[in-house]
This record gives C-alpha cells, structure tokens and sequence, in this order.
C-alpha cells in the first residue's frame, strides 16, 4: 500500500495570502485555454474565432464555471443545507463545486457572449469543447494534491492510503483523481483534439465532448468514493453517474444529428455552413 505524499496545500504565501495548489490548477487551466484557443484561433481561419475572441470567451467562461459549480453544487448535493443556510451559498472558499453545475454555467455564459457577439452558439461550443480537458485534468491534479474527494476501499497494489480521509488507521484506497485526470483530462483532450482537428458538421465536436466525459466520468465514479451525505443512490449508481448519464444520451443524440444534417441533399452553400467553417 503506498502512502498519500501529503502535500502542502499552500505553494507560498506573501503575508495574509496564501497562494494554494488548487487554486494555481484553475490558472493553469485558464493558461492551457488561452494558449491552445489563440494557437487555433491564428492557424485555422475556418473555425471562425479571432484570438482576440479568445480572451473574451475565458472571461465568460470563468464567470460560468464559478457560478454554475457553485450553485450545482447547491442545487444537486446539498440543497436541504444551503436552503436552511442560504448565506453558505457565497462561501465558495469553504468548498463544494460541481463540475456538472459549472458546466452548465459555461453553456450560459458563452450563450450570452454570443448573443452580444452575433456568433453561432454551438459553432463556438464546438470551438471552446477541446480547450476544456485540460482544465479538467489540472483540477483532479488539485485534487490529489490536497489528498480531497479519494477512492473506495481496494486492495489492488497502487492503492494508496489517505491519511487526511482515514487519520485513525491505513485504509488503502483507490487514486481515483488520478483516474479522473487520465481519462477526464488527458485522454479526453487527445480525442478531442485530433478529432477536431478539421472541419465536422456543426455540433459534433461538442456531441462528443459531452458522450466522451460522460462516459469516463462514468467509469471513474466506480472507484471514487460516494460523498458520505449521499452515499449511492439508486441501483447503486452515484450521483456523479447519474449527472453524467443524460451528458451521454445527449451527446450520441447530437452527433448523430449533426451527421445526419450535415448529410441531408441540400444546396452546397448551405452545406457549408452545416460544417465547421
């Protein structure tokens, strides 16, 4: 059984502030989006985003990641406590984000981006959809280094004991934020990546970010450890399983629409603008 390193959760402090390790995986994702989305942006002229465009597009998006996983959070793990407590809910530095909530938050944002923008909302969508998992992929590394949201009891050898969750004695557990950041994040970015590499009908590449995270965020919740105040629900899936099952539904029912559109025998002008130009 191999022990959780215990990292110290504070990177440096200058006085009062202290600058924490999962805080610096949110700026590196925000990096990562602004880095790869302006590389894009300048090389590929079809997509239809200046880089410009991409400096705006975090902005709106990290206004959607916070509100929307907090308020997720709220509305789909704890909506008893914060409505006995609603001031809780401004609290963001106590904990309790929802990447299902932020997720949504972001279609919000970037809908209203678009509108002041004139652009195509899921055109966009499937420009922003493969700069994500490497946000993703940090988070679940901020994850593990706060030694936070651990695996279920395993006795596989890499399991690994967490003494911020079990102080009392070992408990060999799985790394389940290591799963999360190979399948969520780094596997899930190459898919992406290489599949939106050229044009795809309109909706595509955001029906397979949805169907691919869904899928893994499914098989990942098998070793992640239920939170204690809900434990597993029906047919003992977790609520993070039973969040992500729409998330597959719709993305297959996307890319299954946008193929068969995109097929449809129209006139090649609209033809092209049913692609990713």
């Amino acid at each position: 059984m191999l022990t959780h390193p215990q990292f110290d959760p504070v990177v440096f402090s200058l006085g009062p502030l202290a600058v924490r390790w999962y805080g610096l995986m949110y700026v590196v994702g925000f990096i990562a989006f602004i880095v790869l989305g302006k590389w894009r942006a300048n090389r590929d002229d079809w997509r239809g985003v200046s880089a410009r465009e991409v400096d705006d597009m975090l902005l709106y998006a990290v206004v959607g990641v916070i509100l929307g996983g907090r308020l997720g959070y709220v509305l789909f793990y704890k909506p008893e406590h914060y409505l006995a407590r609603p001031l809780e809910i401004l609290q963001v530095w106590t904990g309790g984000m929802s990447f299902h909530g932020g997720f949504l938050g972001v279609l919000v944002a970037i809908w209203v981006f678009c509108r002041f923008r004139h652009k195509a909302w899921l055109r966009t969508m499937d420009f922003i959809a493969p700069l994500v998992p490497i946000g993703l992929a940090a988070g679940r590394l901020g994850n593990f280094i706060n030694g936070e949201l651990p695996g279920r009891h395993t006795t596989l050898p890499w399991g690994m004991w967490f003494p911020q969750h079990d102080p009392a004695h070992p408990v060999a557990r799985h790394p389940s934020q290591l799963y999360q950041f190979a399948l969520e994040g780094i596997a899930l970015f190459v898919i992406l990546w290489i599949y939106s590499a050229k044009p795809r009908p309109v909706g595509a590449v955001s029906g397979l970010f949805l169907t691919g995270y869904g899928v893994f965020r499914f098989i990942a919740e098998f070793a992640r450890q239920p939170d204690d105040f809900l434990g597993l629900l029906r047919f003992n899936l977790s609520m993070g399983q039973w969040l992500s099952l729409p998330m597959i539904l719709i993305g297959l029912a996307m890319m299954a629409w946008a193929y068969k559109r995109a097929a449809a025998p129209v006139s090649v002008e609209s033809r092209r603008d049913r692609y990713d130009r």
